[in-house]
């Protein structure tokens, strides 16, 4: 199906910014916006780009499943990292700038193996509307001289979806979904065992059939947000009981279901602008 003709410009806008890229890697998480630049890249650069993704307790194992079978299907090079955020006593604290403690452990693994295999270029996958929200990690990508093809292309999150249903890849629907870290409540500890806990709850979501939601974390209680779209399947009797069975076996004392629903960064809405100010 055919694109308009201003996303065609688009489009065109990135092809060229990645070619004068040279040999490229591509900081890739499996979400839409990095796995539509991992695969524009590939089809731009063939095999002079590499999509890599970091092995870490952040990232659920169902996603990185899912990223390694994209790139499987796409023929997208891939090599897979580990990174050590959890040994950073700045990560694990779990102030605002979280994020950026994340990123720049992931850019500087990037970095170091940019050297040693001779690429030229670290791309990642921010656009357009990440530029309205808190996130510290785009300050990482700036002082790594990381590059942003497709906010330099002008794409919004809409128009990257488009893009890439119009390419026939599957993932272009699929839902947001930021790292486990971010469901913990700022000022708690992340560890490994509180990411395994949200990870088991939001399996157990995605198993009862929800497709767009949250385990957030605030230590004792747990607050479950689910898109509006889908409220009303979990506002029955019979579901909160489910969700106290499972919640209550992860080891949580009380469950709550958030009535504004699903919206992307919300634990930000604790933080002050003083917070925010020092975070960025």
């Amino acid at each position: 199906m055919p694109i308009g003709a201003s996303l065609g410009l688009k489009r065109e806008a990135l092809d060229s910014r990645l070619r004068s890229m040279g040999r490229t890697l591509v900081a890739y998480s499996g979400g839409v916006d990095s796995a539509f630049l991992a695969w524009a890249a590939h089809q731009v650069l063939g095999n002079d780009m590499l999509a890599v993704i970091a092995d870490s307790a952040s990232l659920a194992r169902s996603h990185l499943a899912d990223a390694i079978a994209f790139a499987r299907e796409q023929g997208i090079p891939l090599e897979v990292i580990t990174t050590a955020e959890l040994d950073r006593a700045e990560y694990i604290r779990n102030d605002a700038s979280r994020c950026f403690h994340c990123k720049d452990e992931l850019f500087s693994v990037m970095e170091s193996f940019r050297r040693a295999h001779d690429f030229e270029s670290i791309a990642y996958g921010v656009n357009v509307d990440d530029q309205g929200d808190f996130r510290p990690g785009q300050a990482a990508a700036t002082q790594h001289h990381v590059a942003a093809p497709l906010l330099e292309a002008k794409l919004t999150k809409q128009e990257i979806r488009e893009l890439a249903r119009t390419a026939n890849l599957r993932i272009w629907d699929k839902p947001a979904s930021a790292c486990l870290s971010s469901r913990v409540e700022y000022g708690r500890a992340v560890t490994r065992e509180v990411l395994s806990v949200i990870e088991q709850g939001e399996d157990a979501l995605r198993n009862l059939g929800f497709r767009q939601f949250r385990v957030r974390h605030h230590g004792e209680i747990v607050r479950i947000e689910i898109a509006r779209e889908e409220l009303s399947r979990a506002l029955t009797p019979e579901m909160a009981a489910e969700f106290a069975r499972i919640f209550k076996s992860l080891g949580f004392k009380f469950v709550t279901l958030d009535l504004e629903g699903f919206r992307s960064g919300s634990m930000n809405s604790l933080l002050s602008a003083d917070q925010l100010t020092r975070g960025q």
